[in-house]
């Protein structure tokens, strides 16, 4: 009986977030729906897991979202996110636009935007070039998407994205956990975006097809007044350089160190969510440091324009306020997750995934179990957390009993978390058609091959690590 609940619950949650409606929302209405046929009651379901789960997801990634919002707000209102775009665009020219568009993209969300303000401030940019190429219009949205969600997102090693972010909680890892698997990773992303978009654009071409009369959400011009691309990247620079120096993962004796005592003298407070040590949360220090670093230094640089458009005021609590919803979306996510997790009928679910293996290791049943739940939610960050929420343990006590490293461990879920989270009613996909002005139907069909294509990027990146050893 619990199975059948819980398989009506998904459906629900899938068909209701497909229509629009707010994860924040349904997420706890359908996390209750699901725990009807088990032992629990509603309200121990709601109050004691779902607003628990809810609550240890917040507390530990709200600075990360707080500081990425207001970081991305101010570079954006400052210019500095569209001269550095500008630059990039400009330098490859038209007849390299699709890979002056992933590049561009790539550039900034490795740099610390936002991934929903590069989407903005690259969209312009990607129109004009498109439409001077006489490149159809309805390869934007799949290029964006390869350009922002993938390689630079969850592959590069050291990319301040949440999504590389929240592995370290679980398995006491930092953000450039897995360099080789992670850059064979990104190649192979980049490699697949650039490759089939340019087919598919010869292939349109060669039908006679090209731009496209457009008319929604057309840009007529680039935003002129910018400050210089060399002094707007500056900010970027120092999020990952900082992020490197203090997250320390080459274990440098010149670089920053954080005290492993740190959280002793809180231990008799008796905190409840307190962290068990300090290598599950200097990932996430270190990050919040250099988000810190780099507003302050973004808004120096970019003070004239800011000035011109009303100060400070305005990018610091639009940011403030756009992270709640980013975060409360993706908390109720996991929060849904983790109640489904704890009912006796995901258990044999659970244990057919935990006992996926190519070898002797959990790689595949990592790759299986992110994918599914990417593919439920439609989210990459929430998927990923439910993955880790449900088997983050095990799975790392399975590597640690065969001395395989939690740095291929956090890599690989990284990867398969960027797979088919593009299903139809992924909320950050829906966005992205909308700032492009397009609809489903004009351009679903190249994004939903590449969703068939990017599972096989995690499988490859484990049978090279199995062949290998490089992690």
């Amino acid at each position: 009986m619990d199975g059948i609940f819980i398989f009506i619950s998904l459906l629900l949650l899938m068909f209701f977030a497909y229509r629009g409606y707010s994860i924040i929302l349904i997420a706890p209405a359908f996390a209750i729906v699901a725990s009807l046929g088990s032992d629990y009651g509603v309200m121990p379901v709601f109050s004691e897991i779902y607003m628990t789960k809810a609550a240890e997801y917040i507390k530990t990634y709200y600075p990360v979202f707080l500081l990425g919002a207001v970081f991305a707000k101010i570079m954006e209102k400052g210019g500095l996110a569209s001269a550095v775009a500008a630059k990039i665009v400009e330098s490859l020219g038209e007849k390299q636009a699709i890979l002056a568009v992933l590049l561009g993209c790539g550039v900034l969300t490795y740099g610390g935007l936002s991934v929903f303000v590069v989407a903005f401030v690259m969209y312009p940019f990607s129109a004009i070039l498109f439409r001077r190429a006489n490149i159809p219009k309805r390869l934007m949205p799949a290029t964006l998407w390869m350009g922002i969600f993938t390689y630079a997102m969850i592959a590069l090693p050291g990319t301040p994205q949440i999504q590389n972010v929240i592995p370290t909680a679980f398995f006491g890892t930092t953000t450039w956990a897995g360099i080789v698997t992670g850059l064979v990773g990104a190649a192979a992303y980049f490699l697949l975006g650039w490759g089939w978009i340019s087919y598919r654009y010869k292939k349109l071409v060669s039908k006679g097809e090209g731009y496209g009369e457009h008319r929604l959400n057309e840009p007529e011009a680039v935003a002129e007044g910018m400050p210089h691309w060399g002094a707007a990247s500056v900010p970027l620079l120092i999020v990952v350089i900082i992020n490197l120096v203090m997250s320390n993962p080459f274990h440098w004796n010149w670089a920053y160190h954080w005290d492993p005592n740190s959280l002793a003298a809180l231990v008799p407070l008796k905190i409840s969510l307190l962290s068990p040590n300090v290598e599950r949360v200097q990932s996430i220090w270190s990050i919040n440091t250099a988000l810190i670093v780099g507003s302050l230094c973004a808004a120096v640089i970019g003070r004239k324009r800011l000035k011109i458009r009303g100060g400070l005021l305005e990018p610091l609590n639009s940011g403030a306020i756009s992270s709640v919803t980013a975060i409360l979306n993706v908390a109720s996510g996991y929060a849904y997750g983790s109640v489904i997790a704890s009912l006796d009928g995901f258990q044999i679910i659970k244990n057919t995934l935990l006992n996926l293996s190519i070898g002797s290791g959990p790689l595949l049943s990592a790759i299986v179990t992110t994918n599914i739940m990417t593919g439920i939610t439609g989210s990459a960050s929430g998927g990923l957390t439910i993955a880790l929420g449900m088997l983050g343990n095990e799975w790392l006590a399975w590597a640690n009993s065969i001395g395989m490293p939690p740095d291929i461990l956090h890599r690989i879920v990284c990867l398969a978390s960027e797979g088919i989270d593009t299903v139809p009613h992924s909320g950050a996909l829906v966005t992205l058609i909308a700032v492009c002005g397009l609809s489903h139907r004009e351009s679903y069909y190249d994004v939903f091959v590449l969703t068939l294509i990017k599972p096989l990027i995690a499988v490859i990146c484990l049978l090279f690590y199995s062949f290998t050893g490089l992690a």
